[in-house]
């Protein structure tokens, strides 16, 4: 099993593990413990060296409201689930929060840590019956605010939010109702929270180490004599045809975001034909939920033949790397490109050439907006033509990170 996990590209989530649901534990002693080390945590491993919380008093009103909490941040980055217990102090509660459930197998520190500070196992690629019922009762009981990164993978597109996964209104609607019933009846709010990072220092600098060593996985000299936007879009291009060759025998011609879509629709139409009766309904991140959702199952139960099984793996291999190639949005390096959206698509070339824990930067200022509170009604508009509360969230989120929703040409 770990041989085949650790062949996929980057830090697989997926495992042949019989799923065990991982509920919380509703300790107030290592929250508060572990809250003193957070930040420096933060600083060694993820080099956060500055944190600031605009909007605290919104979830402080909602708190002292009794209301049933959802928070609903973008997931950007690694950091995002652990620097969430920078909340807890100014706010005066403790959270819990939604994880999938590879990371409860990442080690023993990891299986003992996460219910403790509050997280609990979700299984992604099936109906996890378990978790919903958690996470439903603690809205209902407004316990705690519980966490859900609605986009459901981390992305490292800090100016790029992808499609929310509809399942946040689903829980929040079927806790509202369940709240409504209580005597006396309470709401359930949900407030959307941004995460923003910049980095402070000296990009060319920071980066050039790391530019140098993939140059050289490549057989090539260094290129320093070109700009560090240059390097970068010289080595997307490099990986690009990379791949290419390795699914289409060929380079390819055309403009970024043809090639990359018909490299996407390469790597997962036959998998869609086989397993998904030629369905590909959905985002990228959908479409490889519901392969996965059908190529584990016989994994899992030992039901077929070594060579079937290794023939499986390949497939999840394949899931992969159309998970990346969708989270390469063409555009996203621009002419003028920020430090972070530089470091981010290095980063996210470490991932695709096999490296789970890519070079860290710093420093890094990580920023926490949170949004104005969205009173959750049990009942759906259905006359409406997409959800109008997942609507709401994505406009208030969009509005915080101060992004532009729509990449023009992209059609990945």
């Amino acid at each position: 099993m770990k041989k085949n996990a650790t062949a996929l590209p980057g830090p697989t989530v997926v495992s042949e593990k019989q799923y065990k649901f991982v509920p919380p534990r509703e300790s107030r002693f290592w929250p508060w413990f572990l809250g003193f080390f957070l930040k420096s945590y933060l600083h060694k491993v993820h080099a956060i060296e500055s944190t600031e919380i605009t909007g605290i008093e919104k979830l402080i009103a909602s708190l002292k409201a009794g209301h049933g909490i959802l928070i609903v941040p973008n997931h950007c980055n690694p950091a995002d689930p652990m620097s969430l217990g920078l909340l807890t102090p100014p706010s005066g509660s403790n959270i819990n929060i939604i994880a999938s459930a590879h990371l409860f197998l990442q080690s023993r520190l990891m299986t003992w840590l996460l219910p403790r500070i509050g997280g609990f196992s979700v299984y992604r690629e099936g109906i996890d019956r378990e978790s919903l019922k958690t996470a439903v009762s603690i809205l209902t009981r407004a316990s705690r605010p519980l966490v859900i990164f609605a986009e459901g993978v981390i992305t490292r597109t800090n100016d790029r939010l992808i499609t929310l996964q509809d399942g946040v209104a689903f829980i929040a609607r079927l806790a509202a109702k369940q709240r409504a019933e209580h005597k006396p009846a309470g709401k359930v709010v949900i407030h959307p929270l941004a995460i923003r990072y910049t980095f402070g220092g000296d990009v060319e600098a920071s980066l050039s180490p790391v530019l140098d060593s993939i140059e050289g996985r490549l057989t090539w000299q260094p290129q320093r004599g070109l700009s560090v936007r240059q390097r970068v879009a010289k080595l997307g291009l490099a990986l690009l045809a990379l791949k290419e060759l390795e699914y289409l025998g060929a380079a390819q011609p055309g403009t970024i975001n043809d090639r990359l879509t018909r490299l996407l629709n390469q790597v997962l139409d036959p998998l869609d034909q086989e397993w998904l009766k030629g369905r590909s309904e959905g985002t990228v991140v959908q479409r490889v939920k519901s392969l996965r959702k059908a190529i584990l199952p016989g994994l899992i139960a030992g039901e077929v033949t070594h060579a079937e099984r290794e023939r499986r793996w390949r497939q999840l291999y394949d899931l992969e790397v159309a998970q990346q190639i969708y989270h390469f949005p063409p555009d996203y390096l621009g002419p003028n490109p920020s430090p972070m959206r530089l470091i981010e698509t290095v980063q996210r070339y470490e991932e695709a050439l096999g490296n789970p824990n890519p070079a860290v930067h710093r420093p890094l200022h990580q920023r926490f907006i949170i949004g104005d509170a969205i009173v959750v009604s049990h009942v759906r508009d259905k006359r409406a033509p997409s959800d109008l509360l997942m609507d709401q969230i994505r406009a208030s989120l969009v509005e915080m990170l101060d992004i532009n929703d729509s990449w023009p040409g992209s059609s990945i």
